[in-house]
C-alpha cells in the first residue's frame, strides 16, 4: 500500500472519526505500538499504531521520508471506524526500521517543541504589546456615544 489517502466525509459535529478520549486512556492489554519484521522484504517492517489515525500516520510517513536511509514509508488505515494504522517502513541495510522510526519520532518531538516555543514567545510579545497599548488608551476600547 502507498501513502495515506485523503480525508473523507463525516457525520455530525465534533471530530469526524476521532477516538473517544476515554478510549485512548483505557488501552488495557493493548500495546500502543507493535512491530512485525517483514519476512519477504529485506530491512522492512510493519508497525501497528493503535488509537491513531491519518494525522499521526501522515506526520510519521513524511518525517520518515526525510531520512535518506528510508527507502519506503507508507501507511494504511484498514478500516475507518477502527483507530488502527499500519505503518510500513523499509530502510537501507545499514539501519533498521525501528531506528528510522525512533529518529522520526525524535525529530517530530523537537519540531513540536520549537513550534511551542515560538508560539509562546509570539503570544507573550502580543500580550505585552496589548498591555502597553492599553495604558495609552488604545487597544480596542470602543467609544459609546449617547444621542
Amino acid at each position: 500500500g502507498g501513502g495515506g489517502g485523503g480525508g473523507g466525509g463525516g457525520g455530525g459535529g465534533g471530530a469526524m472519526n476521532a477516538p473517544d478520549p476515554s478510549e485512548v486512556l483505557e488501552l488495557g492489554d493493548l500495546k500502543r505500538v507493535t512491530y512485525e519484521k517483514d519476512t519477504r522484504i529485506a530491512d522492512a517492517a510493519t508497525f501497528t499504531l493503535n488509537r491513531e489515525d491519518h494525522t499521526m500516520a501522515n506526520l510519521l510517513r513524511a518525517q520518515l521520508l526525510e531520512n535518506p536511509k528510508v527507502l519506503f514509508a507508507g501507511y494504511q488505515v484498514p478500516h475507518p471506524l477502527e483507530h488502527v494504522v499500519l505503518l510500513k517502513v523499509q530502510t537501507t541495510p545499514d539501519t533498521t526500521p525501528v531506528d528510522a522510526l525512533m529518529a522520526a519520532l525524535d525529530a517530530l518531538h523537537d519540531e513540536v517543541e520549537l513550534l511551542t516555543e515560538r508560539f509562546e514567545t509570539a503570544l507573550k510579545k502580543r500580550e505585552s504589546k496589548e498591555r502597553h497599548m492599553g495604558s495609552f488608551g488604545y487597544g480596542g476600547a470602543s467609544l459609546h456615544t449617547q444621542g
